[in-house]
């Protein structure tokens, strides 16, 4: 039967035989931003913790629009997914806890404060301290911040950088520039700083790309970095390891994060575990972005 169902070229409907087990043996995986490679990462550890369960992917991108995150999700559960993971997604909380009614559902990179809901990760807060504690170390003291506007992870990052710099008797010093988790946004963010009679001695952005967009402009500014500006990022991607970039950052373990919320997602498929939140710690990365002071 076998030698002849492969002269045929048979191939069995796994779909069919899965949903006659009530399993499809897939996972939903909506991304917010494809051109973050922090996601990618994440991706990557899912995969890992999928493919050792035997599970497989189906992978949808945001866009960085609720809409299409919405539209993403309605594609998830008609497909009838065994269980969605959300990485840094933007949809309203009620959206997500109607989804976590049909499957379960596990969040990266944001929590969610009712019950029903998984969530990997980071001390955001902690990460911002870090930041801007190595940047005072340094001598910095007007040190600015590119925010990440409605990105999830930014309103932490953005309290713990107001708190720390408060604790540093830097209150009145304390700026923060509307930006978003994208170049765009680090390059806007440092055409307003450069444009300020007073130029920070430091940049903290909510994320590596944003860091590597504020870059930009401040070299073509004709400053330099770290000399004239130095700039911390948040995230340490493979982008900001890169020689020619050599971001100094706050760590997230991104792929840890992306196995973590896969290994709990499918516990809680097949009744082995619960749905829960799992806070990593972040780490300071120290790259040649950084310097001690040259300015008053």
């Amino acid at each position: 039967m076998t030698d002849a169902a492969s002269k045929l070229g048979y191939r069995p409907n796994l779909m069919a035989r899965n949903l006659a087990a009530r399993t499809t043996m897939t996972i939903g995986v909506l991304l917010n931003d494809l051109h973050n490679p922090w996601f990618a990462e994440v991706t990557d550890g899912i995969h890992d913790a999928a493919e050792r369960h035997g599970y497989q992917l189906i992978l949808a991108s945001g866009r960085r629009s609720v809409r299409l995150e919405s539209r993403a999700l309605d594609t998830f559960l008609a497909s009838r997914v065994d269980g969605v993971i959300v990485a840094g997604c933007r949809l309203p909380a009620a959206r997500l806890e109607a989804v976590a009614a049909e499957v379960a559902l596990v969040s990266v990179g944001r929590v969610f404060a009712k019950a029903g809901i998984g969530s990997v990760t980071t001390d955001d807060a902690f990460g911002a301290r870090l930041a801007v504690e190595h940047l005072y170390e340094l001598g910095h003291r007007r040190i600015a911040h590119i925010d990440g506007g409605k990105g999830a992870g930014a309103a932490p990052r953005r309290r713990g950088y107001m708190r720390t710099m408060r604790a540093f008797g830097l209150a009145d010093a304390a700026h923060v520039i509307a930006g978003d988790f994208t170049e765009e946004a680090g390059a806007h963010g440092a055409v307003r700083l450069l444009r300020e009679p007073l130029l920070p001695t430091a940049i903290f952005t909510a994320n590596d790309l944003s860091a590597v967009g504020a870059i930009d402009v401040v070299e073509r500014g004709g400053l330099v970095v770290p000399d004239d500006v130095a700039v911390v990022g948040y995230d340490n991607t493979s982008l900001a390891a890169l020689n020619h970039i050599g971001l100094t950052t706050i760590d997230q373990p991104r792929r840890e994060m992306g196995a973590a919320a896969a290994s709990m997602l499918i516990d809680a498929i097949n009744d082995r575990g619960e749905l829960s939140g799992v806070l990593m710690a972040p780490s300071l990365v120290v790259r040649r972005t950084t310097a001690r002071s040259r300015r008053p």
